[in-house]
């Protein structure tokens, strides 16, 4: 974790395997995939088959499209109000204090994007692990099968929201102003229309910049780069020093992009939480491509 100026964001299994038995660690899985649909771009398919299959042992199942999310929206994963949020917490025996560790069975962005939500209601005790259920599981460490076993309901109080997710009006305000680094979390290829999903138009917001959240991770391990070869990928597109708006098809993968810049120290970063499924859509909003 040197390097990093915020590493308890982030945890290594060896802790998590010494501290399940502890009452005050609740552990979620995050799984989620998202199946590629041309009618809607991808349908989500929330992963409690896959939970049920083989988890971290003691953990439960957050679906992150219904329990974090709100349902309501025209638009998919996002922000609820606090109040449901902190209801969706302490349904999972979450009290005030608890220490949350977060993973998923795929990408870490399911599990950076719950870590974010829970920045966002005032919560900093909580952290991602560190290569998901791969580096646990090719570790071999404790795992069983099916439900989740269900916790006393905890009394986990929201506060109020730091702000730290931007709307359109905010990016679209951040649009030629140096000093504002839009960045974009997706694939390079849909960063420069050569190919991928898109949310509508093809293409990025205008003037942003690309660290794609899969280039955060070794693929190897499926943990993240050493600390110094993030600020790099970071400092290479004029992040470290500006404040930040990241984006992506979501407010999903953006989330891994901003734990990683947090955990580097800035302090300056929001997530633009509709993405592209907002912006893409409105021919009025300036996008770019090649």
């Amino acid at each position: 974790m040197t390097g990093y100026v915020h590493p308890e964001f982030l945890v290594e299994t060896e802790w998590l395997e010494q501290n399940l038995a502890n009452p005050d660690v609740v552990v979620l899985d995050c799984t989620t995939h998202l199946i590629p649909n041309p009618a809607v771009t991808y349908d989500v398919v929330p992963g409690l088959k896959e939970f049920e299959a083989g988890h971290i042992k003691g953990a439960q199942f957050c679906d992150v499209s219904r329990d974090v999310s709100d349902t309501s929206h025209k638009f998919r994963f996002m922000r609820q109000p606090p109040d449901a949020f902190a209801a969706a917490m302490r349904k999972f025996g979450i009290n005030d204090g608890t220490k949350i560790v977060t993973y998923s069975t795929t990408s870490a962005q399911w599990a950076s994007r719950v870590w974010w939500l829970l920045r966002e209601f005032g919560y900093d005790n909580t952290a991602v692990l560190n290569g998901g259920w791969q580096k646990w599981s090719k570790e071999g460490r404790p795992s069983e099968t099916g439900a989740g076993t269900p916790r006393a309901p905890g009394n986990f109080s929201a506060k109020t929201p730091r702000n730290l997710m931007a709307d359109k009006e905010a990016v679209l305000a951040a649009v030629g102003n140096g000093q504002i680094c839009t960045l974009n979390a997706l694939a390079e290829a849909q960063h420069k229309a050569t190919g991928g999903n898109t949310y509508g138009r093809p293409g990025r917001i205008a003037g942003s910049v690309n660290v794609p959240a899969a280039h955060l991770i070794d693929p190897a391990t499926n943990a993240f780069l050493p600390p110094d070869a993030l600020r790099k990928k970071f400092d290479a597109v004029g992040a470290m020093d500006r404040e930040v708006i990241v984006y992506c098809g979501g407010g999903i993968a953006a989330t891994a992009d901003a734990l990683i810049l947090t955990m580097l120290g800035h302090t300056r970063v929001k997530v633009y939480d509709a993405s592209m499924s907002e912006w893409a859509k409105d021919d009025a909003l300036p996008m770019e491509v090649g």
